[in-house]
C-alpha cells in the first residue's frame, strides 16, 4: 500500500509513504482568482525584464577580465541566487494563473521548497560576505588584495552553500513525519515550508520552531554581522580627514548597502509576517512573498549599473556594439 488510512476524531488521515504518491494543489492567490490572468501580467513582465538584466550582468562580468574581482564575483553569486529563486516560483505560478495547472507531485513540491529556502539562506550568506568585503576594502585596504582574492571568495561561497544545504535539508525530513489530510490544497502559489506543514492533521510545533530558528539564527545572525561591519565602516569613514577619500570610500560600499538593505529587509519582513501575521489577509501574504522574489531580482541589476561606474561602462560597450 502507498499509504495508511486511519480514523481520528471523525476525520480521515493519510499517513504518506516515503514516496508520497499524491499531488499538492497550490491555488495561486485565493480570493483573487478572477484577476489571475490580468494580475499575472506584471509578474511576467517584471520576471522577463529582471532576467534580461541579471543575465546581461553575468555575461558582461564573464567576458571582461578586468571585472574578475571579488566584488563582482560576489555580485554574480547574488545574481545567481536571485535568478534561481524567482525561476523556482514564477514559471510555476504562471502555469496556475494562465492554464489553471494546480497539481504538483508531493516530491516536486518538496524539491521546490528545498531550493527556495536553501537559496534564500545562500543569499543571506552572500550579503554577509559582501559586507565583509566592503569592510576590508575601506578599513584595511592595504591588505585587501592579499586577504580577499578570487580563490577565497570561491571558498566562502562554497561554505555558504554548504551551510544552506545543512540548515534546509531537515525541512523535507520534518514534513515526511507528518500525517496529511485528504484536503491537500495550499492557499499559495508555491510550496513554502509552513504552507505545506499547515495542510497536515498532525502537530506541526517542531516545524514552526525550526522555521523560527532558521529565520532568527541564520538571517538574524547574518544581519547582526552585516550591521557590525557597516558600523565599523561608518566609524572609519567619519575618521577620514580627506573629503575626496571619504567620497571614494562611500562609493565603494554604497552598492553593497543598497542591495543588502533591500534584500535583507524583504526577507526578514516576509519571514515575520508568515509566523506572526495571522491577522493579515491571505492574498496580502502571497503578494508580499512574490514581491520578495521579484523585487531584488528586478532592482539589483539597476543598482549595480547606477552605482558602479566601471560596470556601467562595460555594459554600455556591449549594448552599443549590438
Amino acid at each position: 500500500m502507498h499509504y495508511l488510512v486511519c480514523q481520528h476524531q471523525g476525520d480521515i488521515r493519510f499517513q504518506p509513504h516515503p514516496f508520497w504518491p499524491f499531488n499538492i494543489h497550490p491555488m495561486g492567490i485565493p480570493g483573487l482568482e478572477a484577476a489571475h490572468v490580468w494580475g499575472s501580467i506584471p509578474f511576467f513582465m517584471c520576471y522577463i525584464i529582471s532576467l534580461l538584466g541579471n543575465f546581461t550582468f553575468l555575461f558582461v562580468v564573464g567576458k571582461e577580465q578586468t571585472l574578475h574581482r571579488p566584488m563582482y564575483l560576489l555580485l554574480c553569486m547574488l545574481a545567481l541566487t536571485d535568478i534561481t529563486t524567482s525561476t523556482s516560483v514564477i514559471p510555476r505560478a504562471l502555469c496556475i494563473f494562465w492554464f489553471n495547472l494546480k497539481g504538483i507531485p508531493m516530491g516536486g513540491c518538496l524539491i521546490q521548497m528545498f531550493f527556495l529556502h536553501a537559496v534564500s539562506v545562500m543569499q543571506s550568506a552572500v550579503l554577509m560576505t559582501m559586507a565583509f568585503d566592503c569592510y576590508i576594502a575601506i578599513c584595511n585596504h592595504l591588505r585587501y588584495s592579499t586577504i580577499l582574492i578570487n580563490a577565497q571568495i570561491a571558498k566562502l561561497g562554497l561554505v555558504g552553500l554548504t551551510r544552506a544545504v545543512l540548515f534546509i535539508l531537515p525541512l523535507p525530513l520534518l514534513l515526511s513525519r507528518l500525517p496529511f489530510c485528504a484536503n491537500r490544497i495550499i492557499p499559495h502559489m508555491y510550496c513554502d515550508h509552513m504552507a505545506v506543514a499547515k495542510m497536515s492533521c498532525g502537530d506541526i510545533t517542531v516545524n514552526r520552531m525550526y522555521g523560527l530558528v532558521i529565520a532568527f539564527v541564520v538571517s538574524g545572525l547574518d544581519l547582526l554581522l552585516v550591521a557590525l561591519s557597516y558600523g565599523l565602516i561608518i566609524r572609519a569613514i567619519i575618521r577620514i580627514s580627506s573629503k575626496k577619500t571619504c567620497q571614494k570610500a562611500l562609493n565603494t560600499c554604497t552598492v553593497h548597502i543598497c542591495v543588502m538593505l533591500m534584500s535583507c529587509t524583504l526577507l526578514l519582513f516576509f519571514s515575520l509576517t508568515h509566523w506572526f501575521g495571522q491577522g493579515i489577509a491571505t492574498h496580502i501574504h502571497i503578494i508580499l512573498a512574490t514581491l520578495y522574489f521579484l523585487v531584488p531580482l528586478m532592482f539589483n541589476p539597476i543598482i549595480y549599473g547606477i552605482k558602479t561606474k566601471e560596470l556601467c561602462e562595460k555594459v554600455g560597450k556591449y549594448t552599443c556594439r549590438r
